[in-house]
């Protein structure tokens, strides 16, 4: 087969060829944008599960704490009568 002819599938091809630095180029761009979406959405998720398991750890500690502090209490008083 001769260099100048077409082939079967370009024939078929609907699309011109690239060079190779177009098609880097397309191809890493895409990709960026495609990605950078996602990994964007989920560091957005992620701080909201982190924001909302701290206040959860905060809410938990003070409630223990409380807890703590009123058997003390209590202890001191019965210690006293």
């Amino acid at each position: 087969m001769n260099s100048y002819e077409t082939s079967w599938a370009d024939q078929w091809d609907s699309d011109p060829p690239a060079s190779d630095a177009t098609a880097r180029h397309r191809g890493s761009g895409s990709g960026k944008a495609k990605y950078g979406k996602k990994v964007e959405g989920g560091l957005v998720k992620t701080k909201a599960a982190a924001v909302t398991g701290m206040k959860k750890v905060k809410d938990g500690a003070c409630v223990g704490f409380n807890w703590i502090k009123d058997k003390y209490h209590h202890r001191k008083d019965t210690q006293k009568h």
